[in-house]
């Protein structure tokens, strides 16, 4: 009886645990595409694309994942549809979408585009239904997926010289920045000793939102003169704004993390990674379009730290799916 069980006990132990996974791991696909991003913006391009291949491989994965639920559980896939973890599809969709525009992929990143578009309203409006006081750090998962459309929308008109798109990521930049403010006034501060990683996405945001302002300001060209110079001094003062609040989150969030340790892993580690990426990424950005050249070694030092961080989570995501597996396993 034994021999018969064991050829079809790795496949169903697979099954089983794979249908126990949270919405929050859908941020392992946004942490890891941002470091490709941000291995693209130092010149590590072998690495950066090795890493946008573990990306789209995850990101392929949630959505089979998504088509399996459609098909087989859509009570368990609306439920999870308002939770703020649900957000990181559209946010991950958006930040391969620039690292595939960054490519030379725009048709591609332009669908990839599309397709967050088209997620992004039923879902935001889905969690801001549930949103109550004392909430996690997932909360500004909110202005995460709605700056990363800013992000993608600001690259791909740059790309194409597409007016209408820039002016509506602009749109978009100052939407996620009010999302932010409302996330914040519901963000339980406790979190920040408490938290089990996903408290880091409320500097995060704040990473993506300095991206976007970037974006924008170098989305501007000759050919469509989207602003003015009043316009192009204010983006770079919000955009800079943004980016010294992010390092002060980051400051304080590492003290925290030193004070009040908490080892072991969980999936909201990896939502910790993407706003150690995304610091990264930000400081890189704003010193190449904003032109601050003194900014780029400290931008090279947070990269590093990110894949430092990333290669821990993922180290501890393998040892949690294989026990998980074997907990699954028929027996």
């Amino acid at each position: 009886m034994s021999g018969s069980i064991g050829p079809l006990s790795g496949p169903t132990s697979l099954r089983a645990w794979w249908a126990q996974r949270s919405p929050a791991a859908g941020a392992a696909v946004l942490a890891t595409g941002i470091l490709s991003v941000g291995l693209h913006l130092t010149g590590d391009e072998v690495l950066s694309r090795v890493v946008l291949v573990l990306a789209c491989v995850a990101w392929v994965g949630l959505v089979a994942d998504f088509g399996v639920r459609l098909t087989q559980d859509r009570q368990r896939l609306r439920a999870q549809a308002g939770t703020p973890g649900a957000l990181t599809a559209v946010a991950a969709t958006t930040v391969l979408g620039t690292r595939f525009s960054a490519l030379g992929r725009q048709t591609l990143a332009e669908a990839l585009l599309a397709l967050a578009a088209v997620l992004w309203p039923p879902l935001l409006t889905a969690v801001v239904r549930r949103w109550r006081r004392r909430m996690p750090g997932a909360v500004f998962l909110c202005c995460v997926a709605t700056q990363g459309l800013a992000v993608l929308g600001a690259t791909l008109a740059g790309a194409g010289a597409t007016a209408w798109l820039a002016r509506a990521a602009l749109v978009l930049f100052w939407l996620g920045l009010v999302l932010y403010g409302c996330a914040l006034a519901l963000f339980d501060v406790r979190q920040v000793t408490e938290g089990r990683g996903d408290h880091w996405v409320a500097g995060g945001a704040l990473a993506i939102s300095a991206a976007a302002g970037s974006r924008l300001v170098a989305a501007d060209s000759a050919r469509m003169h989207l602003w003015n110079d009043d316009d192009r001094g204010v983006l770079r003062t919000v955009t800079l704004a943004l980016l010294v609040l992010d390092l002060a989150w980051y400051a304080v969030l590492l003290v925290a993390e030193v004070v009040r340790p908490r080892l072991g892993y969980d999936v909201r580690r990896w939502s910790t990674v993407f706003p150690l990426g995304m610091t990264a990424a930000a400081v890189l950005s704003v010193a190449a379009v904003l032109d601050v050249p003194r900014l780029k070694g400290p931008g090279q030092v947070l990269l590093w730290i990110a894949v430092a961080a990333w290669l821990a989570v993922a180290a501890g995501a393998l040892a949690e799916a294989r026990a998980g597996i074997r907990s699954t396993a028929p027996r």
